[in-house]
């Protein structure tokens, strides 16, 4: 199996067998055979009576220790998992609410409000009287509001659940009693219920999953929304992707994880200091490179280019001729600091809560935020200059990439075509079969696949078909990469309707050329931005979500955040499709219940298909029977 789907990467894979580096893919290997147990989520380590196992074969023990047997074992793991997801949108949520407090108390000397119209929009939205108040007291307000939803000791629901999904699916969230009302208590019930000897019965841990997954879902929504605030709302940006956007005759710093607090911070120091960049023989200057959601974050507001997403993150140290690896929180791999220590490469954490072996250790609290980032920066073009010049070696090739699609700039740019109702445009294409239906992509790279294969050819089969893709985090990554972003994307690989709608919008948006057939929306918080605009289509029908003709893909799964987010779409009611069986086979019960059983519950349900053909081919057929149910005309015969 080879080991990414993009080829140009090679080159530093062979280069870091030669110098005898492990990389992902490597340390796979050795551990070859995985655990069995493990993959099928029927070993238990909650006590220390075991571990116990589960004999998948049933020769063997049926029951742990204490009794637990496959169903509650696999049960109480998957909604660990979750629970752990959601914890870590919900940090990042909640990190922003802090520092949009702080905006508010006008004690948060690097940053402002950079979106107050988005800001106010957002008040009316969670039902603050903006009436009189200047824009400080409204973003302490919002705040406020936003953080209640992490600490509320009432029953009511979170206000950034109740108030971005549609009235009928929020009834029946709450109908189910799955509709939280604070983030925080339901990840603390997961580990509460999970001890020993507590609840055992799976189909509970599987609803108390579900409720704590759409705490995941509101942390999102206040990372996205309140980042919007604070660095602004995106718009479509030109840009480029791919270890090619690293520069020789620049000092290359790259920018890695997740929070827009740091990576904001570094991008505003770069100008003051890319005179001293220059005078140490970096003649293009201070080169910022994104890896990852914070790669993501940067392409969206500064159009800063993306090197790498999640899996071959490494290589970007690979080429030699990355001066910093800077980072921040989640799906940064260890293995990055011991690779750095081969080169002259400085690698700095930047939370405290992510801190890693061989790296330096720089907090960007707001109060040194500024300064810890020119320190940073100047570190990085001292580095510069102990480069080993035999040891760079930079693939050639970068894609040209249009990204930055908010629902707020996919609306804005959809009322040029009808100012009264500029949604119609969308909703009337649907109807006559020019766009079939969407898929959004997310999630993750997985060792266990090439990276991007799967992703790359679900997309170019979906899109032959008139099927609309938006994209979010690694899969947006990958998509970037290998040249699925362009206007020349369209012309070669949509089908005719799809790429005469696409046309028509790239020439109301002012451009010569059809907008991309894949809209970036941005890092995996912001799969909060597809739920918009798919909520907004759904009220414009009146119609619930679970009835659009719109299904989700993670092909490439891997992270227990994936995990958290598949499940609250499933919630919301629209079917996911995951590429890879998440550790719940060891349990037929759990597994029937993800795949069949949630449908009569919630409507959405996951989809398990390894082949991303056949799975295209399955998300096509669930877009045709929704299209039924909404009595539209199919529009098979418009395939290729």
């Amino acid at each position: 199996m080879s080991k990414c789907h993009n080829l140009s990467n090679q080159c530093l894979i062979d280069k870091a067998q030669n110098e005898k580096i492990d990389l992902v893919w490597d340390r796979y290997e050795k551990m070859l055979p995985l655990c069995g147990f493990g993959e099928k989520g029927i070993c238990c380590r909650i006590c220390m009576k075991g571990p116990c196992r589960i004999d998948p074969f049933g020769n063997g023990p049926q029951e742990g220790i204490c009794g637990a047997n496959a169903d509650t074992i696999v049960a109480r793991n998957l909604v660990r998992m979750m629970a752990a997801g959601a914890a870590s949108h919900a940090s990042h949520g909640k990190e922003i609410a802090k520092t949009l407090l702080n905006v508010g108390r006008q004690t948060a000397k690097n940053y402002s409000i950079k979106d107050p119209e988005k800001l106010k929009a957002i008040a009316k939205n969670i039902n603050i009287d903006i009436e009189g108040k200047d824009i400080h007291q409204i973003a302490r307000e919002v705040a406020y509001e936003s953080l209640m939803d992490y600490s509320r000791f009432e029953e009511d629901t979170c206000t950034w659940l109740t108030n971005t999904i549609t009235k009928s699916r929020l009834e029946k969230l709450e109908g189910l009693g799955v509709a939280l009302n604070n983030i925080e208590s339901s990840v603390a019930d997961i580990m509460s219920r999970t001890h020993l000897g507590t609840d055992a019965d799976p189909i509970n841990l599987l609803l108390a999953g579900m409720k704590t997954s759409l705490g995941d879902y509101t942390g999102m929504q206040i990372s996205t929304h309140l980042s919007d605030v604070l660095f602004g709302t995106p718009e479509p940006v030109i840009s480029t992707a791919n270890l090619g956007v690293i520069k020789k005759d620049a000092v290359n710093i790259a920018v890695h994880g997740h929070n827009p607090l740091l990576s904001e911070i570094i991008v505003d120091v770069v100008d003051e200091l890319n005179h001293e960049a220059i005078a140490a023989g970096a003649t293009a200057g201070i080169n910022i490179v994104g890896v990852c959601c914070t790669g993501n974050e940067v392409l969206l507001r500064r159009g800063i280019p993306m090197a790498s997403n999640y899996l071959s993150q490494e290589l970007t140290i690979l080429t030699g001729a990355l001066e910093a690896m800077v980072v921040d929180v989640q799906c940064i791999m260890p293995s990055l600091s011991k690779i750095a220590s081969c080169y002259h490469t400085k690698m700095f954490t930047t939370m405290p809560e992510a801190k890693i072996p061989g790296a330096t250790h720089l907090e960007l609290h707001d109060e040194h935020a500024l300064e810890n980032a020119r320190d940073i920066v100047r570190q990085s073009i001292e580095a510069f200059k102990r480069r080993d010049e035999s040891k760079i070696l930079i693939p050639e090739e970068k894609s040209n990439i249009i990204a930055g699609f908010s629902t707020e700039s996919i609306v804005n740019l959809l009322s040029k075509i009808d100012s009264e109702k500029p949604l119609r445009p969308i909703i009337d294409n649907i109807v006559n079969g020019n766009i079939r239906g969407v898929v959004l992509f997310a999630g993750c790279n997985n060792v266990k696949v090439t990276q991007d294969y799967n992703f790359v050819h679900m997309a170019k089969k979906l899109l032959e078909n008139n099927i609309l893709i938006l994209a979010t985090g690694c899969g947006a990554g990958a998509f970037a990469k290998n040249s699925l972003m362009n206007s020349e994307a369209t012309k070669e690989y949509a089908g005719e309707s799809l790429k005469a709608v696409l046309t028509l919008l790239g020439k109301e948006a002012g451009l010569d050329v059809p907008l991309p057939p894949i809209l970036h929306m941005g890092s995996c918080v912001d799969n909060s931005r597809g739920v918009d605009l798919a909520v907004a289509l759904a009220n414009e029908l009146g119609v619930d979500l679970n009835q659009l003709p719109l299904v989700a893909s993670a092909p490439e799964v891997m992270s227990e955040k994936a995990i958290a987010i598949g499940t609250w779409v499933t919630g919301l009611g629209v079917p996911v499709h995951i590429g890879l069986m998440p550790p719940v086979e060891g349990s037929p019960l759990v597994a029937n219940v993800l795949t069949e059983g949630l449908k009569d519950v919630v409507d959405g349900y996951f989809i398990v298909e390894g082949d991303p053909l056949t799975a295209a081919d399955k998300l096509t057929q669930v877009i045709e029977e929704k299209r039924a149910a909404l009595n539209i005309p199919s529009a098979v015969k418009e395939e290729k």
